[in-house]
């Protein structure tokens, strides 16, 4: 029996903000229920790396403004988790390092206070692989996450432990980050809603050290469409508004001759049925990018950022695993010319997405790959072909480099596992594709 049959599903965010404005609900029950969910799975999924201690009574003061009429803000009362790269005053930020865990902030940063102030109740961080540069989630400070739908799989990551809340129902919605999928891949594994938004829509400022350049960028996680849009609404400072038109929509199923699973295959051929049925207009066709030049510098970026990291913070990589010591090491090797010349290829891209080839938007599968078993790192084989560290993340890495909006949503189950799909638009799309969603999500 899966964790998720131990409980009915919670309610979303809109609806328990309805319970609390119209009297039928209240923050205090909210959060008991999310802390009665934590106390009977959290032993088996380990979503967090750490846990709030005043929840109860935040909790009991949204309770008394809502009584009173007085709500300080759209989120007041809903109990969420963060993400453990993100810093929030009086948790560590572990980002699954023992060094950063044993430091605790006394701030938040830019995001996380966007939250707070509009009334969100912390419960915790949700676990991540050290410094979230990997597709799934443990690290040898906090263990292993697993998936709410079978135990024994990954929930992707590296937004892993606030995925693997958010569906279980140990938390109403989650905050998460996405520097070549992080966000939109766990939210494909666990049948929820997830937000990737393009640079410069959600401010960042107050955090960690940046690994992954402005190829990360902050989003949320939730489970309806409606919820992703109001969050998203508290994170940019600005609301989304549907847009009524037929879109002009290109669907991707592949990418090159890299292998992707059967049964997402199939979800994919569905999902441009429900877009088409929706009065879009949906071309089947390839990307008009060529991803080799991207993907020759790829992994580099990570290690350089790591370099950086050391440097700036020798204590931290001191304290971590070898393996992204290694990668330190590597990165470190990198000659500036060598960095220029990657850079100039993400510049490339960018400029090759410009206008998103006068298509609205972009449909393609936010992975390859159906979840894997909790403890690997990636999947080995795909549809019987070998591939290596990214062959299940060959969908979702260039929209960072691009620096686009890409947005994941529920498209059904293959083998009793979600499936996910995702919405990449252009610069500043991300209006567009939450009423997109929005419509995808009530047609469904």
């Amino acid at each position: 029996m899966s964790p998720r049959d131990h409980f009915p599903p919670l309610d979303d965010a809109t609806t328990l903000l309805e319970g609390f404005r119209a009297g039928t609900g209240d923050p205090v029950g909210a959060v008991e229920e999310c802390l009665s969910r934590i106390a009977r799975l959290e032993p088996t999924l380990n979503a967090f790396s750490a846990r709030a201690t005043d929840a109860l009574d935040r909790a009991r003061e949204a309770a008394a403004r809502w009584k009173a009429g007085a709500p300080c803000g759209p989120l007041d009362g809903v109990p969420v988790i963060i993400k453990d790269n993100l810093v929030s005053a009086g948790l560590p930020a572990a980002w699954g390092n023992p060094e950063l865990g044993r430091r605790v902030p006394e701030r938040d940063e830019l995001p996380v206070a966007a939250l707070r102030a509009a009334g969100a109740i912390v419960l915790g961080k949700g676990n991540t692989p050290e410094f979230a540069v990997e597709g799934y989630t443990a690290n040898t400070t906090f263990g292993v996450t697993r998936n709410p739908f079978d135990p024994e799989l990954t929930p992707g990551g590296s937004s892993g432990g606030v995925v693997a809340a958010v569906a279980s129902g140990m938390a109403a919605a989650g905050l998460g980050t996405d520097g070549g999928g992080s966000i939109r891949r766990p939210a494909g594994y666990t049948g929820l809603w997830g937000l990737k938004p393009g640079i410069g829509a959600v401010r960042r400022g107050g955090g960690l050290a940046q690994v992954l350049l402005d190829f990360e960028t902050v989003g949320p996680i939730t489970r309806s469409a409606r919820d992703l849009a109001l969050f998203q609404s508290v994170l940019s400072g600005r609301r989304a508004k549907a847009d009524p038109r037929p879109l002009r929509i290109l669907a991707v199923p592949v990418i090159g001759d890299a292998p992707c699973e059967s049964g997402i295959r199939a979800a994919f051929a569905a999902s441009t049925e429900r877009l088409r049925a929706l009065g879009h207009e949906v071309t089947d066709g390839t990307l008009p990018l060529d991803l080799g030049p991207l993907n020759e510098v790829w992994a580099q970026m990570a290690e350089i950022g790591l370099a950086h990291l050391g440097w700036r913070d020798p204590a931290v990589l001191d304290s971590a695993a070898g393996k992204y010591r290694e990668m330190a090491a590597r990165g470190a090797k990198v000659d500036a010319v060598t960095l220029y010349e990657a850079l100039m290829r993400v510049f490339a891209l960018r400029e090759a997405v410009r206008g998103l080839w006068g298509f609205d938007a972009v449909l393609l599968p936010t992975a390859a790959a159906h979840p894997w078993p909790a403890g690997e790192v990636y999947p080995q084989r795909i549809e019987g072909q070998p591939v290596g560290p990214r062959g299940h993340a060959v969908y979702t890495g260039w929209v960072n480099a691009a620096g686009l909006p890409g947005l994941a949503f529920p498209a059904g189950l293959s083998g009793g596992m979600p499936v996910g799909m995702q919405l990449v638009g252009d610069q500043g799309a991300e209006p567009m594709l939450l009423g997109l969603a929005e419509a995808l999500d009530t047609a469904r």
